[in-house]
């Protein structure tokens, strides 16, 4: 596979409070907030409109699990499919089942330290 991950794709903690938590950052850094936290945006380099979510999530979020830390990081891939398959090939624990939704799909794995990291091959344009 020549290019296994292009980008990140978000970044979710876990907090005491995220309604606090996201108002905090809208006050005193600016960032734009919904429900979800803040996405940004920006162009690939072909020009294409890409998208990057910060989240705070609930202290008692099951989203995280198996992993027992306090973040989660969601790295943008080009093809997950092969991808996760290349994985489990190279012992790489892989967690759950591919999640597919009209702005992409999503698959999990478990890096050396029981780190979960979310991939997700995008579908962007969903977003405009």
């Amino acid at each position: 596979m020549k290019n296994r991950v292009t980008g990140l794709g978000g970044f979710f903690f876990k907090s005491e409070d995220p309604d606090k938590m996201k108002s905090w950052y809208k006050e005193h850094l600016g960032l734009p907030v919904d429900n979800y936290g803040c996405s940004f945006w920006w162009k690939d380099k072909e020009g294409n409109d890409c998208m990057t979510q910060w989240s705070p999530m609930d202290q008692e979020t099951k989203y995280f699990e198996p992993s027992k830390k306090q973040f989660m990081m969601n790295f943008r891939v080009e093809n997950l499919v092969e991808l996760l398959e290349v994985l489990k090939k190279e012992g790489v624990t892989v967690v759950g089942e591919i999640e597919e939704y009209d702005y992409g799909k999503f698959g999990w794995i478990l890096d050396p330290e029981g780190n979960k990291l979310e991939l997700w091959e995008p579908v962007d344009k969903a977003f405009l």
